[in-house]
């Protein structure tokens, strides 16, 4: 059995005279608990060249308190990490098969082993509110540390940890103070491990290439941003978490754009290859994501027709037409992950990070390059609305217009993203929008296409398809809707002051 939690912390590095200050009235802590002693052992598996690490996770074995067991820490967002926890079994030095498939994007394969050892004296306090619920716990660590490898490394120190259990962040907020006063420093390093690893971590560490403020470090820090992402969401769209699907792909097709959309600062012959892979995973991804987006709809558009219109199991059989089609599509994803295409595309991600294959023009300030590789893109999608606006087409080839352009429109939302300054964030903004009404016109020509072949199966089974056609009329009035919507949004984008700084 696996148990998920969500750990939200803050650490902090003390000295050995450091005292733990009165913490009662801050932020609703009412009181504190009694100090509980807790000896904790645990071992620590990672790849020999550290790949876990350095991508902020953490799998360990720990003995001791409560949740003894195998321990998975995957980062979320900062500060904020998913922590799965397994039984330990008999095994201590056999990583369970279910973490070591979790952690497939990080280590592609690689071994996992011991790679330190830590022993903690822990004492804990609960801080709890007027209630008695327990908002946080405090844990004040001494910790002595073994690296592991060719040579043993030893290190020992003492630091504080605040968890939060019913608590929020404005707790974790309002208590830095006070444990700073005392003497208290905030932790240069997210977890026990990457302090005991930080050498070889820095070691790894990929550096910007070119000087800061040029075209080239600024692309490819966003480039490596949207890398670590892809990664990230890998583990959560295993997991089944809600959203991943979406969220690995916006990361997917983000980074095939930003290749596009500034194409000149890079060698294309790596990487048009990387974004035809980029496009094979989006596409993967994007049958299952479709499946939940089209199942939320229509579900939405038979609970706004009255009752006594809904004739037969509409609502029965959209959910099982797209519960199947979420089912086969994941299972096809979740196939591609474990082979070796995803793993090559990985690959070449990293090294896109660590070597990438930048032009001469790369090397010239952001200011001078970067504007101009958006208006490109902003001149694309203008070519783009200016073909969907031709007078004569007809109903299908309008919507096959609209999203070409609104393609279009993601390209210069993600060129834009990858700047800064308020112009940036204004246009990026304008093309949201953008390709919002787009995408609802989009969803709308897909959704009619799903109810008219929904109305054939149910013909077919002997059902009655009034519905069906009541619910394909109602997506036309959506298109409607969303085109109109569409036509406001692009002569706003088309403003002077929105583009003057496109140059």
């Amino acid at each position: 059995m696996t148990t998920t939690l969500r750990e939200v912390e803050d650490k902090y590095d003390v000295d050995e005279v450091f005292v733990l200050p009165d913490l009662v009235g801050t932020a609703g802590v009412a009181s504190v608990g009694e100090p509980e002693q807790i000896d904790l052992e645990a071992m620590y598996f990672d790849t020999a060249d550290l790949r876990l690490a350095e991508a902020g996770a953490t799998l360990r074995r720990r003995v001791g308190g409560l949740d003894d067991g195998w321990h998975l820490k995957l980062a979320v967002t900062p500060g904020v990490r998913t922590e799965l926890q397994r039984p330990l079994g008999r095994s201590v030095r056999t990583v369970p098969a279910p973490y070591r498939q979790l952690v497939r994007a990080f280590t592609r394969g690689a071994a996992l082993e011991p790679v330190a050892r830590l022993r903690t004296a822990r004492t804990v306090r609960p801080l709890y509110d007027g209630d008695g619920v327990v908002l946080a716990e405090l844990s004040d660590d001494r910790v002595n540390a073994e690296e592991m490898g060719a040579t043993a490394t030893l290190a020992s120190w003492r630091e504080v940890e605040i968890e939060l259990v019913d608590g929020d962040g404005a707790l974790l907020t309002a208590l830095a103070p006070r444990l700073r006063r005392a003497g208290a420093r905030r932790s240069a390093h997210a977890s026990k491990l990457a302090r005991v690893l930080g050498g070889r971590l820095r070691a790894r560490e990929p550096v910007p290439p070119g000087p800061e403020g040029s075209a080239g470090a600024v692309i490819w820090a966003a480039v490596r941003r949207k890398v670590d992402e892809l990664r990230g969401y890998d583990p959560q769209v295993r997991q089944d978490t809600p959203d991943s699907v979406h969220k690995m792909r916006v990361a997917a097709r983000t980074l095939r754009s930003l290749l596009a959309a500034y194409r000149p600062l890079f060698d294309r012959t790596v990487t048009e290859p990387i974004r035809d892979e980029l496009k094979w995973l989006g596409a993967l991804l994007g049958d299952a994501r479709d499946a939940e987006v089209m199942e939320q709809r229509l579900l939405t558009l038979v609970d706004a027709e009255p009752a006594e219109l809904v004739l037969g199991p509409v609502g029965a059989r959209i959910r099982s037409t797209q519960r199947a089609r979420y089912r086969d599509a994941r299972t096809l994803a979740l196939d591609e992950l474990d082979g070796e295409r995803y793993l090559a595309l990985l690959e070449s991600l990293d090294a896109l990070v660590v070597q990438p294959p930048l032009m001469p023009k790369a090397g010239k300030p952001a200011d001078d390059v970067l504007p101009g590789r958006v208006r490109a893109s902003w001149r694309r999608l203008s070519r783009a609305v200016d073909l969907a606006h031709e007078p004569g087409l007809s109903e299908v080839d309008q919507a096959k217009a609209l999203h070409e352009a609104r393609k279009a429109a993601k390209r210069a939302r993600y060129a834009a993203e990858a700047l800064s300054g308020s112009s940036a964030r204004s246009f990026a903004k304008a093309m949201k929008r953008i390709q919002t009404r787009l995408g609802d016109h989009q969803d709308s020509v897909v959704s009619r296409d799903l109810l008219r072949s929904m109305a054939v199966a149910a013909s077919g089974a002997g059902e009655n398809g009034f519905t069906y056609g009541l619910l394909y009329c109602a997506e036309r009035q959506q298109a409607a809707v969303a085109r109109r919507r569409f036509e406001r949004a692009w002569v706003k984008a088309n403003r002077p002051d929105r583009l003057r700084w496109l140059g």
